[in-house]
């Protein structure tokens, strides 16, 4: 059996535990906890006594107890903490986002060894529509990337969620409002699907609908290496949200959205239609299709059960841990671009960033 430690017995820290305790994970055992505070603990000691606890990562690590460990710690320790892990030769799964930003996530992805398996909790990988999306656009069925969009604000939150903290919607605490927060996923699954842009200008509102120093309104546009575009739309404040992602390619066009997966796909690529077409308001034939995305939907669970199977050589990771430092290059190149009021090229200057980034903190 895996012996697993968690690393920070907060909200999402705890669903992870439950979901060792309940046996949801084939060969993994929860057998240490830890948290700065002891208070988070004290349900591990009633019910589970045989579990150790531990109120530093140190002791955690060096006790011999654990042989991989789940950083849900606060975002700005998720590169320390798997750092700390990885020196104690212990496999390691961290939470998103990897880290605030990209220069700690850099370094701690150059520390880790060959060796032990090193993950990210992007969970959201395992939904079976955004699979297929990722498998129709790689196999390059739609052809050559043309435009992407994605307009995701179903992530309403009230006042009263971001007074629940005074970690919360604060740089210094969080690092940052709904780019860090709600949207790591969708930034993830964005390039995932996609690729990485090479060009991004964002205006980033921040406070804009809530008493917070951080951004809860964002709307940004980008540009890839091919020559293709794309929009990325989000918000805490709208109601009733929206989810809705289009990939548009050269022979067709794909459309996430309330649950169905829609093909449109040209009988002619767009680009050769265009260039042997004699009529003026002819355009290319299309058949539209629901596209069938077998599989379970198994988030958190799904991605440990692969995380044990891949450290057991039996398997592959749903996210690599290196992967976790691409949608957090396009989450610090949005700030930056609404920071400086200029268009960001990547690679990011990480060092502008940071310097930007310790502006901000009160």
């Amino acid at each position: 059996m895996l012996r697993f430690g968690i690393a920070g017995v907060g909200v999402m820290g705890k669903g992870h535990a439950r979901s060792l305790l309940e046996n949801k994970v084939p060969g993994a055992v929860l057998t240490a906890v830890c948290d700065t505070d002891p208070t988070k603990t004290e349900w591990v000691k009633d019910e589970q006594p045989e579990i150790a606890t531990y109120e530093s990562t140190a002791e955690m690590f060096a006790s011999g107890k654990i042989d991989a460990v789940i950083v849900a710690t606060p975002h700005y320790s998720h590169p320390p903490v798997a750092r700390e892990a990885f020196a104690a030769n212990i496999h390691v799964m961290i939470e998103k986002p990897a880290g605030v930003y990209t220069k700690q996530v850099r370094e701690m992805i150059e520390e880790a060894p060959k060796h032990l398996i090193f993950g990210i909790m992007y969970n959201q990988r395992t939904e079976p529509m955004y699979r297929k999306m990722h498998e129709i656009v790689q196999s390059g069925e739609l052809g050559e990337l043309k435009r992407t969009s994605w307009l995701i604000t179903d992530w309403y939150r009230s006042q009263t969620y971001y007074n629940s903290g005074g970690w919360r919607a604060t740089w210094e605490g969080e690092g940052g409002g709904v780019l860090i927060n709600q949207c790591p996923h969708n930034l993830d699954l964005w390039q995932w699907i996609c690729g990485m842009p090479k060009r991004v200008t964002a205006f980033v509102h921040e406070g804009k609908w809530h008493d917070i120093e951080v951004e809860d309104d964002v709307t940004a546009y980008v540009e890839y290496e091919n020559g293709a575009t794309g929009i990325f739309v989000t918000s805490t404040a709208d109601c009733p949200g929206n989810n809705r992602f289009e990939v548009l390619g050269d022979k067709g066009k794909l459309v996430c959205e309330n649950g169905k997966l829609t093909h449109y796909k040209l009988a002619t690529g767009e680009r050769e239609f265009n260039r042997t077409n004699t009529k003026m308001f002819a355009a290319p034939a299309w058949e539209r299709i629901e596209v069938e995305c077998p599989g379970e939907y198994t988030q958190h669970v799904g991605v440990l059960c692969d995380f044990v199977k891949t450290i057991n050589g039996e398997g592959a990771l749903t996210a690599r841990g290196e992967e976790g430092i691409n949608g957090l290059t396009i989450s610090n190149a949005m700030h930056l671009s609404g920071w400086t009021k200029k268009t960001v090229e990547l690679p990011l200057d990480e060092e502008l960033f940071l310097e930007e980034l310790k502006k901000r903190y009160q």
